[in-house]
């Protein structure tokens, strides 16, 4: 198999349809042994009847239905888990990302690169608020993590075997597929292209995802909030100190002084908020700490025409 298109769906029924033949008008030209992946995450429409009446007439058509919804990044995971090709695309049904790029990406990986990832030029259709609270996470993940993840990227990318391979051997439970695929190294570079408005249908993406991605690519490839945590601790008790010191110098030897609650209620109030804060910081650690401790299965499979996992119906991953 030269190459796997994987593609999650979750409530895609309006695109699933175009994409699919989108994605024929590219690929049939390049003159490759290649397979859909589609995996349903959840999805509460018609996405699944598409996909298995697509599945039915095109061998090359392959499903998993997981037995509810995992999330975005989870559904990725299980398609690079069950694809076989040299080379693997990862594309959303939104048509937000054009499958058009996918030749010249292909193309890229053919000149030795090992990762080749499409980034955004340019977003239409997105709110403005979208647009910044998007360019500021992606500017602070860059600036407080060890390694260097690309800006203005999504998932949309094509990567090699051997990345793959690497890939499987993370089996955290938080995925930030996109900051994994950065650690991991090789040979890595871009190509630019102008986003696409949603063809139909609603984002799955809400804002409260958005938080939730965005706390885990920080917290899995970032200790810069500990240190933070840190660092503002040592900072309030040196301000405190310093308050301390003035209290005595009040009390002892100026006279200066009134009694009274205002500011004995404002540090109180003040250490109280960032010991809270820290605390908060340190939970969000622990909390992925226990899911990856208890290793339950990142997605079952309740369905699938995927040969390799044919032999049971319901399949932990």
């Amino acid at each position: 198999m030269d190459l796997s298109i994987i593609i999650p769906i979750y409530n895609e029924e309006a695109n699933i349809p175009a994409l699919y033949q989108r994605l024929l008008g590219v690929l049939n030209p390049m003159e490759l042994a290649y397979e859909f992946i589609f995996i349903n995450d959840g999805s509460r429409d018609r996405s699944l009847a598409l996909i298995q009446e697509l599945a039915a007439q095109d061998s090359r058509v392959r499903y998993a239905d997981f037995s509810r919804n995992f999330g975005h990044q989870i559904a990725v995971t299980a398609g690079l888990d069950l694809s076989i090709g040299e080379a693997v695309v990862i594309i959303d049904a939104d048509l937000q990302d054009p499958p058009e790029l996918i030749p010249d990406l292909y193309a890229k990986l053919q000149e030795g690169y090992e990762v080749v990832y499409a980034k955004r030029r340019t977003r239409q259709g997105e709110s403005a608020a979208k647009l910044l609270t998007a360019k500021m996470f992606y500017r602070i993940l860059a600036n407080i993590t060890h390694i260097s993840i690309p800006v203005d990227t999504g998932d949309f990318r094509i990567v090699s075997r051997k990345v793959v391979r690497a890939l499987k051997q993370m089996p955290e439970q938080n995925k930030f597929i996109r900051g994994q695929i950065a650690w991991v190294g090789y040979r890595q570079t871009y190509l630019e292209y102008d986003r696409s408005v949603r063809a139909g249908g609603a984002t799955g993406y809400t804002y409260s995802k958005m938080i939730r991605l965005a706390l885990d690519g920080i917290t899995g490839f970032s200790d810069a909030p500990l240190r933070a945590a840190t660092i503002s601790g040592f900072v309030v008790s040196g301000i405190s100190f310093l308050v301390m010191l003035y209290t005595l110098y009040s009390r002892f030897v100026s006279g200066d002084y009134e009694h009274g609650w205002a500011s004995l209620m404002v540090s109180i109030l003040f250490l109280g908020g960032v010991q809270l804060i820290a605390i908060g910081i340190i939970g969000e650690y622990i909390a992925r700490l226990s899911a990856n401790v208890r290793q339950r299965p990142l997605y079952i499979i309740s369905d699938t025409n995927v040969p390799s996992v044919l032999p049971e119906t319901e399949t932990a991953h």
